[in-house]
């Protein structure tokens, strides 16, 4: 299922479902965001800060219930992530969702919320740039609103191999099949719960931030006794910024950690597409049909919306 497009004029909401923006951020991104020629409503409770939330799990809950039951939003953007979705995950209307289809956007943490929203409700929803921690942080602000004319105009979006953007094969061949995945912290926290992700004849999108190349290890191990990868069709690793070795011991680097896991699995695995914490952070639809060819290094996704 795929939500219609956004047309200038229409109205949009933005939610703080994991951690507290910071106010200055968020007030620049959302004015990018009506320079798209977009209507932006923001959630009751947005400015709210409960520890390292952005207001209590009922207040967070409320503003997405309101966001999606109003019939006049037709997308929701995430402010930023952090940490919290999780927490209210199991309490979301999916079949509200179902109900009234509309644009979801966001990444890392959200990773949680868009999977669920996904696998439960049957819609497509965005891996992409949030409003306060990326459009509203960046040195290149118009440079990343232009990531989100895919909105307006559906069109397939296609990744390959150039010399400004360099793309290197783990392992070989072809495939087909419906991208899924998102935050590899966040995937992983969700096995042996309800909002598992399903990766059975999927193309895996992973990427992530700040992390060491021994917990990427530990993450991978876990997936693979999952049998998360022997269940997919092909992988494609984003932007893993910042996943250098910490102290002054011995350590393998996230390369070699990379090249253990999936130089020898028997699908396509592309490593270096700039999808996640980096700047540019392309934008793309998760639930949708996409080919990743490892002879071309290429990678080609359906539009996500109609």
């Amino acid at each position: 299922m795929l939500a219609e497009r956004l047309k200038p004029g229409d109205h949009v909401g933005v939610v703080a479902l994991a951690g507290p923006p910071c106010p200055e951020e968020l007030e620049r991104g959302i004015c990018l965001l009506k320079s798209l020629g977009l209507q932006v409503e923001t959630g009751r409770h947005i400015y709210e800060v409960a520890g390292y939330l952005a207001g209590t799990d009922d207040a967070r809950l409320a503003d997405f219930h309101t966001m999606v039951a109003d019939p006049r939003i037709r997308a929701v953007f995430f402010a930023r992530g952090g940490y919290g979705s999780g927490r209210i995950a199991p309490l979301i209307d999916y079949r509200l969702i179902r109900k009234h289809p509309k644009i979801y956007w966001g990444y890392s943490d959200m990773t949680y919320l868009l999977s669920a929203i996904r696998q439960l409700s049957g819609l497509a929803v965005f891996h992409g740039p949030m409003i306060a921690s990326d459009l509203g942080r960046s040195e290149h602000p118009l440079e990343v609103l232009t990531s989100f004319h895919q909105l307006f105009v559906p069109r397939p979006t296609v990744i390959e191999h150039s010399e400004g953007n360099p793309l290197y094969i783990l392992a070989g061949g072809e495939a087909e099949g419906e991208l899924v995945g998102g935050n590899l912290s966040v995937i992983a926290s969700m096995l042996g719960t309800p909002f598992e992700l399903d990766t059975t004849n999927k193309i895996i999108l992973l990427e992530d931030v700040n992390e060491p190349p021994y917990k990427i290890d530990s993450m991978l191990q876990q997936m693979t006794y999952a049998g998360k990868f022997a269940e997919a069709a092909g992988v494609v690793l984003g932007d893993f910024a910042n996943a250098e070795p910490t102290g002054s011991g011995p350590s393998f680097t996230a390369e070699e950690v990379f090249n253990e896991y999936f130089g020898c699995l028997p699908i396509p695995v592309m490593k270096g597409v700039p999808i996640g914490h980096c700047e540019p952070n392309q934008p793309v639809p998760l639930g949708v049909k996409a080919i990743l060819s490892a002879s071309r290094r290429k990678l080609e996704i359906a539009p996500g919306v109609c």
